[in-house]
Order: C-alpha cells, then structure tokens, then sequence
C-alpha cells in the first residue's frame, strides 16, 4: 500500500509545467520507485555541488587534503569553502565580502576554488578526480563536470539515484564522515538562501544545506530539521531524510522559479508521509 502511494505522489510531477521530468524515490537498497525517463541527462546547475563535496570528502579521508587547510581567502580553510563560510562572493572568486567565518554567503566560487585546492593537491585535474572517485564506484557513468565546480555538471537520473543511495548508506565515504558533513558547520551564522531569502540561522554543512527550522523552504513542512539535501537553479532538488532512509530525486528542464515554489514542498511531503508510512510498515512486519 505504502509503496502505492509512493508510486502515485512521484505521478503528481506529470502535472507540473516542465517539458522534461524524471524523479526517484530512493533507499538504502537503490531506487524505490522511479518516474520518466532514467537515462536522459540534464542541467544539475547547483546540485553539483553535493556531489563536488563527496568527492572532496573522500580526498579528505585519503589525506590528500584536510578540512583545516589553508584555502581561499585569507584565513579561509576548505571547511569554510564547503560551508559557504570563507566570506567570498557568489560568483567572483577575487571578491571578498566578510572575513572567514562571520557570515554565510552562498558562494559557488568558492567551490571553484575549492576544486583548484584538490587538483593542486592530487595532481590530478579536478574533473578527472571527481570522475574517479565518484563516478566511476557509484555507477554515474552520464555524469561529466563542464566548467564550473559550483555548478556545472549534468547527469541522468540514474546517476543521481546511484548517488542519492550513497547518501542514504554510504559505502564509498565512512558513515562518520558523512555524519560530520550534515552536522551544521560554523554554528549560528545567518545566510541567504537563494530563492528564499535571509535565515537566522541558515545551517549547512560540508556542502549540504541543513533544513533546520527554515521557512519557506524548498523541502516540506512534513520533512524534519535533519533533512538535508541541494537544489539547482535548473530545476533540479536532491533530499535526504535520514530517520526514514528516504531520498527524492527531481530533475526537470525548466529553470527554478514561482512554479517550483508550491510543487516542489508539496511532493516532498507526499513522499514523506508515504515513505514513513512505509519504514513503519517495514518495522511491524520486522517486530
């Protein structure tokens, strides 16, 4: 029955405004239930940058990099990179606009810079690291970074599903990393969310945005304060919500906008309810 329902709220993305949509359920196990075309690739725009981050993590726990390296601006490290913590601007990698640590200022240049970090330290040019490290153990095989770190890739929904999966039960990165990098980083600082304007606090971690207690959000009302996940000016969102072992995958083809702002929290809370109705079918059956 859960699984149903889980069926029927992915159905509701037939009715939304976009040409192109494909989505997935996700679990420990892989998908749980898919919508639209698997192999088709799309415009991941910042939802690269999840992904980016696996790869610095995994260059972390091959001590080819630390968290507590110099990187960026002065004073920066790649733990301020990954938080949207170093101060540097969105979009100008030159620009500063606050000392380290003080503010979060949502900064794709910063994952530029945080990507030149790692291929000075591996000698290996940033999108051949992120294609070994990522891509080819998880299977992403649509998957290529064009441009920038912060968010040029594209990807199949596939690829996404392997890496949603990933996050849900991490087998390349040790479950304590991941633990450390959806822990909010930089405690307290206020930050914009693209889209969605000033929080107080805005929580991130090492290149994933927190749920928190944010309003408005692109995530739903029903998802919890651990949630944690991206979204791309694309049209594209990835969440996880860890007490049920749940993921959403959506890409589409047509650019974030007023459109996504109702559609987008109202699937997230049908695959929420159906996703918990469904982990306590498991347990009775379990018990």
């Amino acid at each position: 029955m859960s699984h149903d329902l889980l069926e029927k709220a992915l159905a509701t993305v037939e009715d939304w405004p976009v040409d192109n949509v494909s989505a997935a359920v996700v679990g420990a196990d892989g998908a749980v239930t898919t919508h639209g075309d698997r192999t088709r690739v799309y415009r991941l725009a910042s939802v690269t940058k999840p992904i980016v981050a696996l790869a610095a993590l995994l260059a972390v726990e091959e001590e080819a990099i630390s968290l507590d390296d110099p990187a960026g601006p002065e004073g920066s490290t790649v733990r301020h990179l990954l938080a949207h913590a170093s101060g540097l601007d969105f979009a100008d990698r030159d620009k500063v606009r606050t000392a380290p640590g003080e503010r979060r200022i949502y900064s794709s240049a910063g994952f530029e810079v945080l990507a030149d970090h790692i291929a000075e330290a591996t000698g290996i040019a940033f999108p051949e690291y992120l294609d070994e490290a990522v891509c080819q153990p998880l299977g992403m095989t649509s998957t290529v970074l064009e441009g920038s770190a912060g968010h040029g890739a594209s990807g199949s929904l596939a690829d996404l599903v392997a890496f949603a999966r990933e996050l849900v039960a991490p087998r390349l990165l040790a479950a304590a990393t991941l633990e450390e990098a959806v822990s909010e980083q930089f405690r307290g600082l206020d930050g914009l969310v693209p889209g969605y304007g000033m929080h107080k606090p805005c929580e991130w971690g090492l290149g994933f945005e927190l749920r928190g207690a944010k309003h408005p959000h692109w995530t739903g009302q029903h998802n919890s304060p651990a949630t944690f996940g991206h979204f791309g000016q694309s049209g594209t969102l990835l969440w996880v919500q860890p007490e049920i072992d749940t993921a959403l995958v959506v890409l589409t083809d047509r650019d974030f906008g007023d459109w996504a702002k109702p559609l987008w929290p109202e699937l997230s809370d049908r695959v929420v309810d159906a996703a918990t109705a469904r982990a306590s079918q498991t347990d009775a059956l379990r018990g």
